[in-house]
């Protein structure tokens, strides 16, 4: 399963990372997001660790991209259930003019049988969940 989303947001790409590096901002624009709880040591960078908690699992994730004000990437090492085989996740941020950066946003998953069973129903409920976290990160960046 592929997923890609793009939103212009009302800020500097600096800003748009430290809300991504921050922990705590993530279930207040990423509804699906319960908590997320770095498990390195800042500074964080290649290497970093973390856990991010959905309502169903957990996601144990370790980053192998690191360009503060640019772009993130990270795999996931484990799961608290069944989710998928493979998961990664890039984020990357481009100033388009002064004060506005565009976040492609993008997902890969080899879904685990329990999640390709629920077919296209399945895909739905991932694509809306990553369309509504970019645009509530639009709403939240405004605040």
């Amino acid at each position: 399963m592929l997923f890609s989303n793009v939103v212009d947001l009302d800020a500097l790409p600096s800003r748009v990372f430290a809300i991504f590096e921050d922990g705590e901002s993530w279930p207040r624009w990423f509804h699906a997001i319960h908590k997320v709880v770095w498990t390195s040591e800042k500074p964080y960078g290649v290497g970093s660790t973390r856990t991010a908690s959905l309502a169903t699992v957990s996601i144990d994730e370790h980053f192998f991209i690191w360009e503060p004000g640019r772009r993130m990437a990270f795999y996931a090492t484990g799961t608290s259930m069944p989710l998928a085989h493979a998961l990664a996740e890039d984020y990357q941020l481009e100033e388009i003019e002064p004060g506005k950066t565009r976040f492609n946003y993008r997902v890969a998953m080899e879904p685990h049988l329990t999640v390709s069973l629920g077919g296209p129903l399945s895909k739905m409920y991932f694509e809306s969940m990553f369309e509504s976290a970019c645009k509530n990160l639009k709403a939240y960046v405004k605040r």
